[in-house]
């Protein structure tokens, strides 16, 4: 397909997971993209095989201002425009409120609400001329609370409502805004959940297509939010979650 030929994309969190996985499949459909990661070292590698002409390599922290405007004026110089933007990437600490420091906390929510605010903030001028999109990646954290997870739910409560709000607001510009919610998926920030063997197990129990989730299933989820093919569809947080929320939490007889 090339649903995204001669369209801009920023992807952020770019260099691994669901990131680089969407970076591959816009570039796949025929976009130009935006590869923003902090991690210079695993970002150049994931950009290296990639069709150059088409890549943009941009390192910096999301939860920095400057970052963001940086990013965009980039994308626009490179490309010649921005059309979409997937707010991706995220970190997440363990931990109760007990448990959890006022230095997780705050930069938990610096990365994950800060970073995607500022990219939101300073993209949303060139989204408004291609009268574009906004895909966030949320989390079904975002819908519900886990155990042990404080920090990292708060933050994607706060962005599954970012999106609705958003949404509402850039209507009349005509800039959709909506949120993949991923559930367990293979990437670089559940390792430690993959190695527990039992963990995966119970994970697998739960999910009625299988767990973990692949990051390119995720990554055609936002493809398609992106696109076209969903113009009439802004302000959803679509669980991409291998069918966990359609359980009413009753265990298996």
């Amino acid at each position: 397909m090339t649903r995204f030929k001669e369209k801009t994309v920023i992807v952020t969190g770019a260099a691994s997971g669901i990131g680089l996985a969407t970076a591959r499949r816009f570039l796949d459909e025929g976009a130009s993209v935006v590869m923003l990661d902090q991690d210079e070292a695993k970002l150049k590698e994931a950009a290296g095989g990639l069709p150059q002409d088409r890549v943009l390599v941009h390192v910096g922290d999301t939860a920095e201002k400057a970052t963001a405007t940086a990013a965009v004026k980039a994308a626009v110089e490179r490309f010649g425009g921005l059309h979409i933007l997937i707010n991706n990437a995220g970190m997440a600490t363990e931990g109760d409120i007990m448990n959890t420091s006022e230095e997780d906390f705050e930069r938990v929510m610096a990365v994950n609400v800060g970073g995607y605010f500022h990219m939101a903030k300073a993209a949303m001028p060139e989204l408004v001329k291609t009268r574009g999109a906004i895909v966030m990646t949320s989390s079904v954290s975002g819908l519900g609370g886990d155990w042990e997870m404080f920090a990292y739910n708060t933050s994607k409560g706060a962005v599954s409502n970012m999106v609705r709000a958003m949404a509402m607001d850039a209507a009349k510009d005509g800039v959709r805004v909506n949120a993949v919610n991923p559930s367990f998926t293979d990437t670089g920030m559940t390792q430690d959940m993959l190695a527990k063997p039992e963990l995966v197990a119970e994970f697998k129990k739960r999910m009625p297509l299988g767990a973990p989730e692949d990051p390119e299933g995720v990554a055609a989820a936002m493809a398609f939010l992106a696109s076209e093919d969903a113009r009439l569809i802004t302000g959803v947080n679509l669980p991409v979650d291998a069918g966990l929320r359609a359980s009413n939490g009753q265990p298996h007889q």
